[in-house]
């Protein structure tokens, strides 16, 4: 089955046709294609392109499925002996989307 290395929110994902995965949010509305062509491999197999000519013409192709937040992380530092403590909390947002070709 061919697979996919794209690059998307700062991180990179080995990816291959129906996979759903989670990035960082993108501003694309719920249902609308996206193209995805910072692609950095493709590959079948144990063969792996990575001719950066061919790459930069290569576009992966995904549909968003939805928009949502993670579950919330705690932050807590704590400095001992000094009576300091801080306490935070995070949700990061992101967009979940499933590829639907990869070239």
């Amino acid at each position: 089955m061919p697979y996919a290395i794209i690059r998307t929110g700062g991180k990179q994902y080995r990816v291959s046709q129906g996979d759903r995965l989670k990035v960082e949010k993108l501003d694309v509305e719920v249902g609308h294609e996206l193209k995805l062509g910072d692609v950095l491999a493709v590959g079948e197999g144990k063969d792996l392109n990575t001719d950066s000519g061919a790459l930069a013409k290569m576009v992966v192709q995904a549909k968003v499925i939805r928009h949502g937040r993670d579950k919330k992380i705690h932050i807590w530092k704590f400095r001992r002996r000094q009576g300091s403590q801080t306490r935070q909390g995070h949700r990061q947002s992101f967009t979940e989307i499933q590829i639907t070709s990869i070239p």
